[in-house]
């Protein structure tokens, strides 16, 4: 038993070699910790691959699926990203060397997706975090995650309006996403909203201005395939100023 976490740390250091992944000792040992408590088996599969995080497929002891994502911490890509934090009430005392800035951003996407659990957004749920690592419900059918909407493609206007219903449920929740666009869509039934790192409250300075961007970036993309909502329309019906879009 004293050997397990050395044991299961040295598998997932090959698992990651592997997979031309680079991981410091603290996430593997994280890793190796949740395997030793249960609450993973194995990590079976990169689910997609970013400069700043992996997200991976994970299986419970039980058999049932996770999402497991890790930010990275040797990037530097997050000390561009400080404009997302800074300004947040949340995260008012966070240090801002790289390591716990990145640590910051796993604490921050948790807290959002909390959020949006709570708002009844479409969103995976968040289930646990630890420093860089963040653990989330799985989002597909039959072992397979759903597709990102940049690859599929729009079907219909109405996948446009529930993306905007979600966006409406989250600012009446006090969040905003701040980064949404076709990569960070999943298409299941309905669209699922990820990417949850660089969400701010409202009482964010730039809030109004990151809400205005997601918007547009969505109606831009849906508009390509010639489903078309008016930009101002859209975020009245997105801030609760109009009840139907």
């Amino acid at each position: 038993m004293v050997k397990r976490p050395d044991r299961d740390h040295f598998l997932l250091k090959e698992r990651f070699k592997l997979e031309s992944e680079v991981f410091d000792k603290q996430t593997l040992m994280l890793l190796s910790s949740l395997m030793s408590k249960g609450t993973i088996n194995n990590m079976d599969y990169p689910i997609s691959t970013g400069k700043e995080a992996n997200v991976f497929r994970a299986t419970t002891p039980s058999g049932s699926l996770l999402a497991v994502k890790i930010y990275k911490i040797e990037t530097t890509h997050f000390m561009n990203r400080k404009e997302y934090m800074i300004g947040d009430p949340r995260f008012k005392k966070f240090r801002r060397n790289e390591r716990d800035l990145v640590n910051a951003f796993a604490q921050k996407e948790f807290k959002n997706l909390q959020i949006c659990e709570e708002a009844g957004v479409h969103a995976p749920k968040p289930l646990l975090q630890v420093k860089n690592i963040l653990v989330m419900e799985f989002l597909g059918e039959e072992g397979l995650p759903y597709t990102p909407l940049n690859t599929l493609g729009p079907e219909s206007i109405d996948q446009l309006k529930s993306i905007l219903t979600d966006l409406r449920k989250m600012y009446k929740a006090g969040l905003v996403h701040a980064d949404i666009s076709e990569y960070n869509v999943l298409v299941g039934p309905v669209p699922y909203l990820i990417d949850f790192g660089q969400g701010v409250v409202l009482s964010h300075p730039n809030s109004e201005k990151y809400l205005e961007r997601d918007v547009r970036n969505i109606l831009n993309y849906f508009s390509r395939y010639g489903f078309e909502i008016e930009i101002n329309k859209a975020l009245r019906y997105v801030k609760g100023e109009e009840k139907k879009i």
